[in-house]
């Protein structure tokens, strides 16, 4: 059975919104949770970090398009801070190269690459021992390439990596973007990032153009979710807390954005996807980024 590469980095990215940073205290959203999935194939490799987030109002998730209606819309929201890997950038979409060079072990190095990548983020910042964002992935790919006893050259590391600069945006981005920025909201990337990683991949994807500006964790030297982090989005985009909407796909991106008291959207891209219990909720949950438009309160 094919095993949902998303759902098993959700499993391991919930680790990072454990670090003791993160303060204390909730945000509580009626209704009731979603069902928890089955156990991830993984989940000896992921050391059962598997959680999600609750929905907002009712059970279960909302078809694409109807996060739209007036009870749901939200107020006073004059910018959004997007993460990147996973939200806006496919992640494995290096899959494809990774099983040109290593034929039959594809889409196993992807995975495990993603894995170390997201673990030591969280160990160096629990370590305090800071090193930038295209370092660890690097890091993380000489790692699964030696895991998996396989040749990784320095051809093909170099190929890999240059891979991570050009990932595929997901569908609904460009679109979603484009509808925002027609709102008159500004749109932000903050993520952990090294910025010239983030430029380039945006420049690749092609929505640089509708970004106001791009937030790294090397401002602070820290990674999610450190609140250091999240306080980097109402500081340099000149809003209140509240006033800023902060968009992630990782369920645990948004425990630590909702800790550290901004106004959190998930993007449930995976609907059996259960919630998070950490304490911390989103305030709206929606399938896609084009769904976001539609939770704007009118001005006026």
């Amino acid at each position: 059975m094919e095993i949902d590469r998303r759902a098993f980095v959700t499993a391991l990215g919930a680790a990072v919104a454990a670090s003791p940073t993160a303060a204390e205290g909730s945000r509580p959203v009626a209704g009731a949770g979603l069902a928890p999935a089955g156990p991830s194939p993984y989940a000896s490799y992921a050391s059962g970090w598997s959680r999600g987030l609750r929905p907002v109002a009712g059970a279960g998730l909302a078809p694409a398009g109807a996060a739209s209606g007036q009870a749901d819309a939200v107020e006073g929201i004059e910018a959004f801070a997007f993460d990147a890997y996973g939200t806006l950038f496919d992640v494995f979409s290096v899959t494809a190269l990774c099983e040109e060079l290593f034929p039959g072990n594809g889409d196993a190095l992807a995975q495990r690459w993603r894995a170390k990548q997201l673990q030591y983020s969280l160990l160096r910042s629990l370590m305090g021992r800071h090193r930038d964002f295209w370092l660890v992935t690097g890091d993380a790919l000489v790692y699964a390439a030696r895991s998996l006893e396989l040749d990784l050259t320095a051809a093909r590391r170099a190929q890999l990596m240059d891979a991570y600069l050009s990932l595929e945006a997901f569908p609904d981005v460009r679109p979603g973007l484009e509808a925002l920025g027609a709102r008159g909201v500004r749109l932000a990337i903050l993520s952990n990032g090294e910025p010239r990683m983030l430029e380039a991949a945006a420049r690749s994807a092609g929505i640089d153009t509708l970004l106001d500006t791009i937030i790294s964790v090397e401002e602070v030297r820290i990674f999610k979710v450190s609140p250091r982090v999240y306080n980097l989005g109402p500081e340099r985009l000149g809003v209140g807390r509240s006033a800023l909407g902060f968009v992630s796909s990782n369920a645990w991106d948004i425990a630590g954005a909702a800790s550290a008291g901004l106004t959190t959207f998930w993007i449930q891209r995976r609907a059996a996807e259960p919630p998070e219990e950490l304490g911390f909720e989103a305030d709206r949950v929606v399938a896609a980024i084009t769904d976001l438009p539609g939770l704007l309160r009118a001005a006026g």
